[in-house]
């Protein structure tokens, strides 16, 4: 090839200025400016991103060290409707969308956690098979079905050396923080009665009458079912609101209010690692003052309303109240308080110290979401961690179990198993549907 003076001249001179020019890399790509490098972010997808799962990826799409790629969603509008606003949020087209999750996680092997936020009935088979696959996982309240489910969980995030959050937020809210703190410091006295707020719901279980399914492109019936016993298609389980939640097949009774509350009274009288011991059934078919009681005397009492039973004083306002009541005092608190409502106004001049020094003991931020990013880097248990979760939905189960047998029960939080009563014992697990056995 013959090339003149001229044009060799121009082509060095163009190679030369391509050496010494510096490459335009964004100070997002080198993590300045306050970013996050991309190879230093947390690279996480979810499942079943709807209601309660679409607020918490509102928040983890804030987070800059979060890089949100993937969706599994059956239903078709809901898969694309995350799409949209992940891909507007990073102004890209990369948020990939599965419809089944075995295929979601076989296939995106880059990710580090995992976002679940099912129905209840996916809760404990989606985190398993996530951390089976080295994930990390945040999943939503109640994070099990079952007894048996939660042993199975805690199993599983042990034996794979995963670290797990439950959306029990409440415990990493300053208000609930403070009234923990008040009773675990003796500034109540001895703590002798908590009380847990309750939805009133029900617990059906019959089903409704078959429909045409639909469109399985749009929802695949199959795949919602997922371990919950076969029931044919109805759209009345798709109302707002998760209207399936009435229905013991989907749902989880009084644990679908009472993972929060209950927990959060647990955590108040330092029962984390426990469960109560006495289970007392109402004689009636609402769980209004079901009552049980821990094995050092302390009562936890359920309540559905909270203000409004005759001759009962209130003892909060608004949704997931709890109360503690010691020999020298009291505190209730609920959503939406500016501040808790207390027996005397000195305990609330010890806000700020007891929010502060559970924070500098702890180390965890005011922030569940945090808190769960936090233990994805550090290893750290989470402040809702396996274990929490699964001894706060025990109590939830027996209750339930103690209410659908309709008689009191005896528990033994250390073998985990009830006293004396085969028929409750054998109600510890749910039959699942293959192949979703866990």
């Amino acid at each position: 090839m013959k090339i003149n003076r001229r044009d060799f001249l121009k082509q060095t001179l163009l190679a030369s200025a391509s050496v010494a020019a510096p490459n335009l890399i964004p100070a997002s790509a080198l993590g300045r400016d306050g970013a996050v490098a991309p190879s230093e972010r947390i690279v996480m997808g979810g499942i079943g991103i709807g209601g309660r799962g679409g607020y918490d990826l509102s928040v983890l799409l804030q987070e800059p060290e979060v890089q949100f790629v993937a969706v599994c969603e059956v239903k078709k509008a809901r898969r694309d409707a995350v799409k949209q606003l992940v891909d507007q949020t990073y102004n890209n087209q990369g948020c990939a969308t599965f419809r089944d999750m075995r295929e979601f996680i076989a296939q995106r092997r880059d990710l580090d956690a995992m976002l679940i936020a099912t129905g209840d009935r996916w809760h404990t088979p989606a985190s398993i098979l996530a951390m089976q696959a080295g994930l990390d996982v945040f999943c939503e309240k109640p994070s099990a079905m079952s007894v048996a489910e939660g042993q199975a969980l805690v199993a599983t995030a042990r034996r794979y050396g995963r670290i797990f959050q439950s959306g029990i937020q409440r415990l990493s809210e300053a208000n609930f923080v403070f009234a923990d703190q008040l009773a675990r410091t003796g500034r109540l006295g001895k703590v002798h009665t908590v009380y847990a707020h309750l939805l009133p719901f029900q617990m059906k279980t019959d089903w409704l009458p078959a429909e045409p399914e639909p469109d399985p492109n749009e929802l695949n019936w199959n795949l919602w079912l997922g371990p919950a016993p076969w029931r044919p298609y109805n759209r009345g389980y798709l109302g707002g609101c998760g209207a399936w939640l009435n229905y013991y097949d989907f749902g989880t009774g009084v644990a679908g209010w009472g993972s929060h509350t209950i927990c959060q009274c647990q955590s108040g009288v330092d029962a984390l690692d426990s469960s109560p011991v006495a289970y007392e059934y109402p004689g009636r078919e609402d769980f209004d003052f079901f009552t049980c009681r821990f094995a050092n005397g302390i009562t936890l009492v359920l309540n559905t309303e909270g203000w409004s039973k005759p001759g009962v004083r209130g003892m909060w306002h608004g949704s997931c109240g709890v109360r503690y009541e010691g020999t020298e005092g009291w505190v209730s608190v609920a959503d939406g308080y500016q501040r808790p409502e207390v027996s005397s106004p000195a305990l609330l001049r010890e806000f700020d110290k007891l929010v502060r020094g559970y924070q500098e003991q702890s180390g965890r931020p005011l922030h569940h979401i945090r808190d769960f990013l936090r233990g994805v880097r550090t290893r750290r248990p989470c402040v809702a961690n396996e274990m929490v979760m699964h001894r706060a939905m025990s109590t939830n189960h027996v209750t339930n179990i103690c209410m659908l047998l309709k008689r009191n029960m005896r528990w033994d939080p250390a073998k985990e198993e009830f006293i004396g009563d085969a028929e409750a014992n054998r109600m510890r697990t749910r039959a699942t549907r293959e192949p979703w056995h866990v």
